[in-house]
């Protein structure tokens, strides 16, 4: 293959975004092969909104917004974590499945990442504190101030995360690759 021949890599818009009921953080990158920088990134402020039907629709308005006006090529979310406040957990749950209609209305792909996933990916510690990514992200992005609301760069971890795992075949099990994949799924072959 010539060097002509090689492709560049292509750019792309990654919206991460950290679910919430009451604040839901939201962050924009911009990839380019291995290279990554901030586009935008902040938070949608809820607790004014009375009910949960309310926040819901501002939820996907100001998320469809977001679509419309940077058109990311993905969207990453974290996934809801299961704590001892089964309400709460449905309440978010709601959340997120409101923000991923706004990308699927779009014909947006969607991924979730585990909180410990992004955490993971960028600090190199599953059970790092918001600050700790906070301060991580503030590194690799070089940013000068970091927002008051950690929602905001929680969600730049989401995109991130996404980045750091795009294209990657997520395997379970001893071997990676199509073939253990085949090995261990044997029912799952169409013939």
């Amino acid at each position: 293959m010539s060097k002509e021949e090689k492709k560049e890599p292509k750019e792309k818009i990654i919206l991460g975004i950290d679910p919430g009921t009451n604040v839901m953080g939201y962050g924009l990158i911009v990839t380019e092969g291995k290279k990554y920088k901030v586009l935008q990134y902040g938070v949608i402020h809820l607790k004014k909104y009375e009910t949960h039907e309310l926040k819901l629709k501002k939820i996907f308005e100001r998320v469809t917004g977001i679509i419309d006006e940077f058109l990311p090529d993905t969207m990453a979310l974290e996934a809801p974590f299961y704590g001892a406040n089964v309400q709460s957990m449905l309440k978010l749950g709601r959340a997120q499945g409101v923000a991923m209609a706004a990308a699927l209305a779009r014909e947006i792909p969607i991924t979730e990442y585990s909180p410990k996933k992004v955490k993971q990916s960028v600090t190199g510690n599953g059970n790092a504190s918001k600050e700790q990514v906070a301060a991580m992200l503030q590194t690799l992005f070089s940013l000068t101030e970091l927002p008051k609301m950690l929602d905001a760069t929680d969600a730049l971890a989401v995109a991130l995360c996404h980045h750091f795992h795009e294209g990657r075949l997520q395997t379970r099990g001893r071997n990676e690759g199509w073939k253990s994949f085949i090995e261990e799924n044997p029912n799952r072959i169409k013939k």
